[in-house]
């Protein structure tokens, strides 16, 4: 669930930086090598609300890159989300403890609902609904701090490494890039090859000036999934089978 909410906040939130800063680096390269100041006579006739000419990227190639992966597969973005996990360690355990509880209790209703009186049966169900109600609300809370944290940890490294994106889109004649971090059909790109994909030199550069170490565990290279608090399946609760009549 985690994975799925930062893909589509952070989709709108790369396009945006992307965007604005292609439109900045194009906008300050003239676009001839000496232009003429107007004369008095032109600027005066020119309104000065007149639009401007959208600038943009030029470039023949297209290329890809998986934005999440970036942010999560550099050396930066794998520390904090490390650290963020074990931040959540406590939280991870004493939403395991809820649940065990919860099953040992469910699984005593099943067993002795046949032996116990009315007033224990209700009082078991009454534990039952009470912790499961109590469990569901602290996973869905730390199910959303993770996630709002982990989305903290994306936006800032994006900021940083969004003009190195466009840097490298300019510097080797790419004209546009696609972002592949969701598969299709939730993305409009249905496939993009090795050879169009930047998201390893981006990472490479971003690595270097980041100046941030590799972290001592997980496979280099790779980007590892972001991963909270997981939901845990709980067994539903089985209703008495009814006793059959005893012929007399």
């Amino acid at each position: 669930m985690t994975s799925k909410f930062l893909r589509f906040t952070l989709a709108p939130a790369a396009l945006l930086a992307i965007s604005a800063l292609a439109q900045t680096g194009s906008a300050a390269t003239p676009s001839t090598p000496a232009a003429r100041p107007s004369s008095p006579a032109t600027a005066a006739t020119t309104p000065a609300s007149a639009p401007a000419t959208p600038p943009s990227i030029t470039g023949t190639k297209v290329g890809a890159i998986n934005i999440e992966g970036a942010i999560f597969g550099s050396n930066e973005g794998r520390r904090d989300v490390e650290a963020l996990g074990k931040k959540f360690e406590p939280k991870q355990t004493e939403l395991k403890n809820q649940n065990e509880e919860l099953e040992s209790l469910k699984k005593q209703l099943s067993t002795q609902q046949d032996k116990l009186n009315p007033d224990a049966l209700d009082n078991l169900k009454r534990q039952i609904e009470g912790k499961q109600k109590s469990f569901d609300r602290s996973m869905q809370d730390a199910q959303e701090e993770f996630g709002a944290q982990q989305q903290e940890i994306a936006n800032r490294i994006l900021s940083k490494m969004a003009p190195m994106i466009v840097k490298y889109a300019q510097e080797n004649g790419f004209g546009m890039i696609i972002d592949t971090s969701k598969p299709w059909p939730q993305s409009p790109v249905l496939m993009a090859g090795e050879g169009m994909d930047i998201t390893k030199p981006v990472v490479d550069i971003y690595n270097t000036q980041s100046g941030v170490a590799a972290p001592a565990s997980g496979a280099t290279g790779a980007a590892p999934k972001p991963a909270g608090p997981k939901p845990t399946t709980t067994t539903p609760v089985k209703p008495a089978a009814p006793k059959a009549d005893t012929p007399k």
